[in-house]
C-alpha cells in the first residue's frame, strides 16, 4: 500500500492487485491488533535490532525514515504513542485505524485496487518486465512490477510465498524460508500447567552445551507447548539455526534480587507465615500459578510447617527461583511465526531502488526479502522503508 500510494503520487498510473478481499489484513492483526507501527528510537538502534542483512537495509531506512513514517501516519489523521521500549502505537491501539489510512492514501492518489485477484504469473520479455498474468486468465501490462507479497507466516492472511515463486520461476536466488518470532516448544509436562502466565521483569538465559548463547531480559509467557512472549520470540530469530538440538533456558524470576537480597526476602516471608504451611507461604514473592510448580520442584513438604524448613531446604528454594530451569527442544511452525526468515536474496536486489539487478522494471519490497528483525516495530518499519523506495524509484 506505501509502495502503490507513493508511486502514484509520483504520476504513475498504479494498479494494486490484492488476492484477498480486503486490504492490509496481516497489518491488522500486528501488534495484536494494536499495530506497533515502527521503534522511535534512533537509526542506528533500528539496524542493530535487524537480524540478517542490515546493511542492506542502509539506503531505504534514511530514504523513508521512522520519524517520516510516524509524520506520515499523523499527517493522515493517526495519532501516535510511544511505549516501553521505544515502541510506537496509534493512540486508539486499532490496527485498523492505520489500514484505514492507507485505504484513503491510495484513494486520494488514484490507485486502482483489483481485491480477490490473484497473479499466476509475472510476464517478462528479454529480461524486461511487461506485466502479470492473473489465475483467471487475464493480462495487466505494465512497465513496472513491485514484489510486495509477504512471507510465509500467518498463511491465513495471504502470505503463502507467492513471491519466492515468482522469483524462482524467473531465475531469483531465494534463501531458505524458516520461521522467525516464533514460540518456542518445551520438553517438559509441567508447563501446561503454566499456560497463559505471564512473567514481567525476569531475565533468560539460553544454553547449548553449557555455553550461554542468548541472554536478555523483559517479558515471557508460558502457553500450552512452551514458551512464548517478546523475550523468547526475539531469542527464536537469534538461535533459529541452532534450535535443531535440545537447548537449556534458565529463567532468573528474580534478577533484580542478588542471592543475598532474596534470601533476607524469603527469610521476611517465611517470618510473616511462620506458622503456615510452606504451600501457603510464598504468596508475596511469586504469581499464585508458578506456586504448585515451584514447590513440587524444590522437594520441600508442601504439608511441612514453615518454622520447620531447613536453612538447606530455603537454599534450594532460593536456587530454583533464580535458575528455574527448562528444555528448548525446538521452534513452531513457520504458520504460528510472526515473521519469515530468508526470501529474496538481497546480492539479487539493488539496495537503492529495491531493483531486481538481473529483471529490468521488477522491484521487491517488505517481507518477501531476506532481511528480518526482533521485536518492537522494527519489521514493518523494513516493510515501509523498502515500499517507499521502490515506489518512488520508478
Amino acid at each position: 500500500m506505501i509502495a502503490a500510494g507513493v508511486s502514484a503520487s509520483n504520476g504513475n498510473s498504479v494498479i494494486l492487485i490484492e488476492k484477498n478481499e480486503r486490504l492490509g489484513r496481516k497489518l491488522a492483526i500486528t501488534g495484536k491488533g494494536r499495530c506497533n507501527i515502527t521503534n522511535a528510537s534512533d537509526i542506528d538502534t533500528i539496524l542493530s535490532n535487524i537480524i540478517t542483512n542490515k546493511k542492506f537495509m542502509y539506503t531505504s531506512l534514511y530514504t523513508f525514515t521512522n520519524e517520516q513514517v510516524i509524520e506520515f501516519f499523523e499527517e493522515r489523521g493517526v495519532k501516535t504513542k510511544v511505549e516501553r521500549g521505544n515502541r510506537v502505537f496509534p493512540c486508539s491501539d486499532d490496527a485498523k485505524e492505520v489500514v484505514n489510512s492507507l485505504e484513503k492514501y491510495l484513494r486520494k492518489n488514484k490507485v486502482k485496487v483489483l481485491k480477490g485477484c490473484t497473479v499466476k504469473k509475472l510476464i517478462i520479455n528479454d529480461q524486461v518486465v511487461t506485466g502479470v498474468q492473473t489465475t483467471d486468465g487475464q493480462t495487466i501490462e505494465a512497465d513496472a512490477i513491485i514484489v510486495a507479497t509477504g512471507g510465509k507466516s500467518y498463511p491465513g492472511t495471504g502470505s503463502t510465498g507467492d513471491g519466492y515463486q515468482f522469483a524462482k520461476t524467473l531465475g531469483i536466488d531465494v534463501k531458505p524460508i524458516k520461521p522467525a518470532l516464533v514460540p518456542l516448544n518445551a520438553k517438559e509436562s509441567w508447563v501446561k500447567e503454566l499456560q497463559g502466565l505471564s512473567l514481567r521483569n525476569v531475565k533468560v538465559a539460553i544454553k547449548n552445551n553449557h555455553k550461554i548463547i542468548y541472554e536478555d531480559f523483559g517479558e515471557m509467557l508460558f502457553t500450552h507447548f512452551g514458551v512464548s512472549g517478546p523475550l523468547i520470540l526475539s531469542a527464536s530469530s537469534t538461535l533459529i539455526d541452532q534450535l535443531k538440538q535440545p537447548l537449556q533456558m534458565i529463567i532468573d524470576l528474580k534478577p533484580a534480587l542478588d542471592d543475598s537480597a532474596l534470601d533476607k526476602r524469603i527469610i521476611r516471608d517465611f517470618g510473616k507465615y511462620i506458622n503456615k504451611d510452606f504451600s501457603n507461604s510464598l504468596v508475596d514473592l511469586l504469581p499464585r500459578k508458578l506456586i504448585p510448580v515451584i514447590i513440587e520442584r524444590s522437594g520441600i513438604d508442601p504439608a511441612k510447617k514453615v518454622n520447620t524448613i531447613t536453612k538447606e531446604e530455603r537454599l534450594k528454594l532460593l536456587a530454583l527461583i533464580k535458575s528455574f530451569d527448562l528444555t528448548i527442544t525446538g521452534a513452531r511452525s513457520i504458520k504460528e511465526a510472526i515473521i519469515t526468515s530468508g526470501g529474496i536474496n538481497v546480492k539479487e536486489v539493488d539496495p537503492h531502488s529495491m531493483e531486481s539487478k538481473k529483471i529490468k522494471g521488477l522491484y521487491f519490497a517488505g517481507e518477501v526479502l531476506d532481511v528480518d528483525a526482533l521485536t518492537g516495530g522494527y519489521n514493518l518499519q523494513i516493510a515501509f522503508s523498502t515500499g517507499y523506495l521502490a515506489g518512488i524509484s520508478i
